[in-house]
């Protein structure tokens, strides 16, 4: 297949780009980097057909560099957004995690619907975040959406994405924390871990639901080219942990015990609203993936976390 990736330069991209390349679908990649940020991350094998702009500025989707490109192309994966719980939320930190999901996909929609033939799928990225955040509660892909911040944000996501043509096939994978080596959610915690000092944050019984990485994109994957696959998809493990046996069972995977509880003051002063998030936490199962036959390599936590320092070593 021909296809168009947006935002897929970043922790998820590092295996998804390669992947696709080795099923011999051929790639064109919108980015904001350059190609010599992006030498050490994606094959060079890609990077001649890198269209360097940002697919934020609406204005950017009228241009034939990526009119062209989006009009031969089969399919398209959008997975532009900045990252949820790296940074304070400031009021214009906000509108950056709005700009880059909300623009981003109508300019890419708005640009689909002007074409004579637009591609046969398409897959959008979107959070388990829609869902708000609970202790106790169990969310599937039926259940409703939350009220918070990024509860509405993945909604006008979500609800953006639905605008894209009729003929086109969409599905809105509501992704987990996604697990990997060298990066990602794990990125900032492994040093922290290794050096003893890890341990769960808040009172460690909110819930994590996550994804391994490889598991991610295999879903990616598939459902560019099974038809059975459509609509909203929570993409996570069927194991969901908590906060304290996620922290132990890193710890465990490190060689270290997992002592030191991160107090949620300081996740709070740090990130502001945005701490919610991690704090509180959801449970989120997916009845759609179970539907759908599909196969976890990455089921369990504990194999998770051996297979990631297996790469990582």
């Amino acid at each position: 297949m021909r296809l168009l990736l947006i935002g897929c330069t970043g922790f998820v991209g590092r295996e998804l780009v390669p992947q696709l390349l080795k099923k011999g679908h051929h790639l064109t990649i919108v980015s904001r980097k350059n190609i010599q940020q992006l030498s050490n991350i994606l094959p060079d094998d890609c990077l001649a057909n890198l269209i360097e702009l940002n697919p934020a500025n609406l204005q950017n989707w009228k241009k034939e560099q990526l009119l062209i490109p989006l009009s031969k192309a089969d399919g398209v994966i959008n997975l532009a957004g900045e990252p949820i719980a790296e940074r304070r939320w400031t009021s214009k930190h906000r509108e950056k995690l709005q700009t880059s999901r909300l623009n981003t996909t109508q300019g890419l929609v708005n640009a689909m619907s002007g074409l004579k033939r637009p591609p046969k799928v398409l897959i959008n990225g979107s959070a388990i975040g829609f869902y708000g955040t609970s202790l106790k509660d169990k969310f599937n892909e039926d259940s409703r959406a939350g009220e918070d911040f990024l509860a509405r944000l993945c909604q006008q996501w979500e609800a953006t994405a639905l605008q894209k043509p009729r003929s086109t096939r969409l599905i809105i994978f509501r992704i987990g924390i996604v697990l990997g080596p060298n990066g990602g959610a794990l990125g900032k915690m492994v040093p922290i871990f290794k050096t003893g000092l890890g341990g769960p944050i808040g009172d460690g019984n909110q819930w994590m639901s996550w994804i391994h990485r490889s598991d991610l994109c295999q879903m990616i994957e598939q459902a560019l080219t099974n038809k059975s696959w459509s609509g909203v998809i929570n993409a996570v493990a069927p194991q969901p942990s908590s906060m304290k046996d996620f922290a132990t069972d890193l710890g465990k995977s490190l060689g270290k015990r997992s002592l030191f509880q991160v107090p949620a003051a300081i996740l709070k002063l740090l990130l502001g609203d945005g701490a919610r998030v991690v704090i509180e936490g959801q449970q989120v199962e997916s009845i759609k993936l179970h539907r759908l036959g599909f196969e976890f390599n990455h089921s369990n936590l504990k194999e998770a976390f051996a297979n990631i320092n297996h790469q990582t070593n």
